[in-house]
């Protein structure tokens, strides 16, 4: 079985990029405990955010799923990267996902 690249979601609006990547650690581990690994989708150098989701959504054509963390439906970014998963079929795994095998069909 391959590692799995796994698109994380989170709002990121009025927070620093050390929070963001605080806030990431859980799910990585997460990620890491489930044969996954993280794309990448923190943009350091550009604070603006419609050049943000289109990068996003770029990286999401090599994701084998998609996380979305807590507040993503009220984050317009992540509100338009969860419709991508659903419009291109790529896998939704949600915060607290209890049953991760079933969302990604593994035996």
């Amino acid at each position: 079985m391959h590692t799995l690249n796994c698109f994380i979601s989170q709002p990121m609006k009025n927070k620093t990029i050390e929070q963001i990547k605080n806030e990431r650690e859980e799910v990585i581990e997460f990620l890491h405990r489930n044969d996954m690994k993280e794309i990448s989708s923190i943009f350091e150098n550009n604070e603006d955010p419609v050049y943000a989701l289109g990068e996003s959504i770029k990286l999401m054509a090599n994701a084998d799923c998609a996380y979305f963390m807590k507040g993503w439906n009220k984050a317009r970014g992540c509100i338009i990267e969860h419709e991508v998963c659903e419009r291109y079929g790529i896998p939704i795994i949600y915060e607290k996902s209890l049953n991760i095998k079933k969302i990604l069909k593994k035996d």
